[in-house]
C-alpha cells in the first residue's frame, strides 16, 4: 500500500503506519473534535498529540507484557477511545471494544467477551472503572478482571519503542451485535481494517477539506470505521458527539453537520427517520445549510424507501442533495463496507412484486399500489466480490433470484476467535460446480439478489418465516405494524416464529410508549397490527403482543434482535400490556 489518502504518497501497510506518517508531517494538523453535549467542542486531538498519546499507551502496555494479547476496551463516548485504539495498534494489542455496562446483564456480556478473547485486562478510564465497581461490585463476573485506567498513565512515549504490527497481525477483535446469535470475536487483521477504508475511500472519496461528522458509537464497527478509521486514512478532521445526545435530540447531528461543515456522515435508517420525525414536529429550525453534505451513508439494517424520500423532502430546503443519500451493505466479518452506493447517483429503489419475493423471485411490477419497495445497496469497488449463491445447493444464482450473500476480497476477516468449526462453516464456503479457483467465500447469512450489479438484501436467512411453502420477511411484517400506528417509533417491532409442540406459529411484538397507550389501548393496538400484518403481508398473526417500550431487545446500532425477543417470549419475560389480539380474535 503506498498512499494514506487522497493527498499523501508513502508506503504504508497499517493504521498505525498512518498515524506516525500524519504525526510526524501534520503534527498541528486538526483529527478529533469532542463535541459536548453534541453542540460545543470540548476537546481537541490533532496528529501530533494523538501520536504522542497513543506511543506513550503503547509504551505502558509493552511494560505489562502485553503486545500480541488482547485487551478489552471499555470506553464511554470521547478522545480517550481513539488514543487507546491507536496505541493498542501500535503497542500489537488486539482490542476487543465492548460497551460500558449500564445493566447487570451488560456486565455479564463483558465477561463473556473477556474469557472469549483470552485476557483479563481492560483498558478503561478511571471514572468508568470506578462506576462499574460502585454499581455492580457484588457480582462475580467482576471477578479477576484487571481494570487498567488509560487516563491516568504518565509513561514517556520515548521510554519503549512502539512494536509496530505487522499487516498479518489482529487488529481487531470485533465482537458480533448479537442480532443473530451469541457475540462472537471476529479477528479483523491490519490488513483487512487498510483494506475495508481504502474501498471505501475509493467508493466515497474524501477530498482534502472534508469533515467526518460522526455520533454512532466508537465500540460498533460502522462508528469506529466512519468515525476514527475513515478520517485517520484521509487526513481530515472528525467531529464525534456522544450517542445519547443524538438520540435526545437528532437535530444536533444534523446542526453539526451544517456548522463544521460535514461531507461524510453515517447512520442506520432509523437516524435518519428520527430526524424526518423532528422536522414534521418542528425541532430542526436551527439546521443550516446541508449543501456540503456529500455522503449520507445508510446501512447496518434494511434501508426504507419511504425514510430515503422523507428525510430528501424535509431537508431539500437546507440544501440537502438527493445524490448524498448512500444506501450500503456491510458487516463485522468484512471489516465493514462490502457495497455501497456511489455518491453522484440518488440511491436505487426497485418496485417488486410481494408475491413473487415470497417465491424467491425479484420481479419488477408496474403498479406501485400493489409493489414492495426494495433500496438498492450498490455495488463493490476494488477487489472485493460479492456474489448470490442458493443456500442448499452453493451454486451461484442469475440476476433476480434470491439467494444467500457470499463475499470473498482482501476485507474478509480471519475468522472467528476461538471457534474453529464456525470459522469453517462461515469465512471457508466454495460454490458448487466448475469453479477454477476454488476460491473460499464468506457466508453472510443474508439473503439478497443482484440487478445489474447492484446488491439488493431481502433479510436473514435463518430469520425467513415460511409458511405454506412461501417465504415471509420478519422487517416486512414489521414495517407493516408499526405503519398500523401512526407515531410509533421506528424500530418498535419484532416478528418471528415459534413451534408451540404442534406448528410453527407467528408471532408480532410491538413497542408502545405512553401516549400510544393513552390515545389506542393495548387491545386496539394490537388489534391494529393483526389487521395490518393480515392485510398487507398475506400472513395472519398467531400472537400480536404489545410491550412496554424499551421491551424489544436491540443491538448498539439499533437492530431489532429477533432470537433474544424469541427467547424472552418463549421464557414469558416479555412484560406484556393488555390482551393479545390474536387471543381476544379467537385466531
Amino acid at each position: 500500500m503506498t498512499s494514506t489518502g487522497p493527498n499523501t504518497t508513502v508506503d504504508v501497510r497499517t493504521l498505525a503506519d498512518a498515524l506516525r506518517l500524519r504525526g510526524e508531517k501534520q503534527p498541528d494538523q486538526t483529527a478529533y473534535v469532542f463535541l459536548r453535549n453534541g453542540e460545543v467542542p470540548d476537546e481537541t486531538l490533532t496528529y501530533g498529540g494523538l501520536h504522542s498519546a497513543a506511543r506513550a499507551r503503547a509504551a505502558t502496555f509493552a511494560a505489562e507484557g502485553l503486545p500480541g494479547r488482547s485487551a478489552v476496551l471499555l470506553y464511554p463516548a470521547g478522545l480517550e477511545f481513539v488514543r487507546t485504539l491507536l496505541g493498542c495498534m501500535y503497542a500489537r494489542v488486539a482490542s476487543a471494544p465492548v460497551q460500558v455496562p449500564r445493566r447487570r446483564e451488560e456486565v455479564e456480556r463483558l465477561r463473556r467477551i473477556a474469557d472469549d478473547a483470552g485476557t483479563s485486562t481492560v483498558l478503561t478510564t478511571a471514572e468508568v472503572a470506578g462506576e462499574v465497581r460502585d454499581r455492580f461490585g457484588d457480582m462475580p463476573e467482576l471477578s479477576g478482571l484487571t481494570f487498567v485506567a488509560t487516563d491516568t498513565l504518565r509513561h514517556d512515549p520515548d521510554a519503549v519503542a512502539p512494536a509496530l504490527p505487522r499487516p498479518e497481525d489482529i487488529a481487531l477483535l470485533q465482537y458480533t451485535s448479537g442480532s443473530t446469535g451469541d457475540p462472537k470475536g471476529v479477528m479483523v487483521s491490519h490488513a483487512n481494517f487498510l483494506a475495508n477504508v481504502v474501498e471505501t475511500d475509493e467508493l466515497w472519496p474524501c477530498a482534502p477539506g472534508g469533515t467526518v461528522v460522526n455520533w454512532l458509537p466508537l465500540f460498533h464497527d460502522m462508528g469506529m470505521l466512519f468515525g476514527v478509521v475513515m478520517p485517520l486514512w484521509a487526513g481530515i478532521p472528525s467531529y464525534l458527539m456522544a450517542p445519547e445526545a443524538f438520540i435526545r435530540r437528532p437535530a444536533r447531528w444534523l446542526e453539526a453537520i451544517a456548522r463544521f461543515g460535514g461531507t461524510h456522515a453515517a447512520a442506520p435508517s432509523f437516524a435518519y427517520e428520527l430526524c424526518v420525525r423532528a422536522a414534521a414536529e418542528g425541532r430542526t429550525e436551527a439546521v443550516g445549510d446541508l449543501s456540503r453534505w456529500r455522503v449520507a451513508a445508510n446501512g447496518a439494517e434494511p434501508v426504507r424507501w419511504s425514510t430515503i424520500s422523507a428525510f430528501t423532502d424535509a431537508f431539500a430546503p437546507h440544501g440537502f442533495d438527493p445524490r448524498a443519500m448512500c444506501p450500503g451493505y456491510g458487516l463485522a466479518e468484512n471489516t465493514l463496507k462490502a457495497t455501497g452506493s456511489r455518491q453522484d447517483r440518488e440511491p436505487t429503489v426497485l418496485w417488486l412484486s410481494a408475491e413473487a419475493l415470497r417465491n424467491g423471485t425479484a420481479q419488477p411490477v408496474g403498479d406501485r399500489a400493489a409493489a414492495v419497495p426494495l433500496v438498492g445497496s450498490g455495488s463493490t469497488v476494488g477487489r472485493t466480490r460479492v456474489h448470490v449463491v442458493d443456500p442448499t445447493t452453493h451454486r451461484l444464482l442469475a440476476d433476480g433470484q434470491i439467494g444467500e450473500i457470499w463475499i470473498d476480497g482482501p476485507c474478509v476477516a480471519q475468522g472467528y476467535h476461538g471457534r474453529a468449526e464456525a470459522s469453517e462453516e462461515s469465512f471457508q464456503a466454495r460454490v458448487a460446480g466448475p469453479e477454477p479457483s476454488g476460491t473460499p467465500r464468506l457466508r453472510t447469512g443474508d439473503l439478497g439478489f443482484l440487478r445489474d450489479g447492484e446488491l439488493f438484501v431481502t433479510g436473514r436467512l435463518k430469520d425467513v418465516i415460511i409458511r405454506k411453502g412461501r417465504n415471509h420477511y420478519p422487517q416486512d411484517i414489521e414495517l407493516s405494524a408499526e405503519l398500523a400506528l401512526p407515531g410509533a417509533h421506528p424500530n418498535c417491532a419484532a416478528a418471528f416464529s415459534t413451534e408451540d409442540g404442534e406448528r410453527e406459529r407467528l408471532v408480532v411484538v410491538v413497542e408502545a410508549d405512553g401516549r400510544l397507550l393513552n390515545s389506542l389501548g393495548a387491545e386496539e393496538m394490537s388489534r391494529r397490527v393483526h389487521e395490518a400484518v393480515r392485510e398487507r403481508n398475506r400472513i395472519v398473526p398467531d400472537d400480536v403482543l404489545v410491550v412496554r417500550r424499551g421491551s424489544v431487545p436491540k443491538t448498539s446500532s439499533g437492530k431489532v434482535q429477533r432470537r433474544a425477543c424469541k427467547r424472552r417470549y418463549e421464557s414469558g419475560d416479555l412484560p406484556v400490556v393488555g390482551v393479545p389480539a390474536a387471543t381476544a380474535a379467537g385466531v
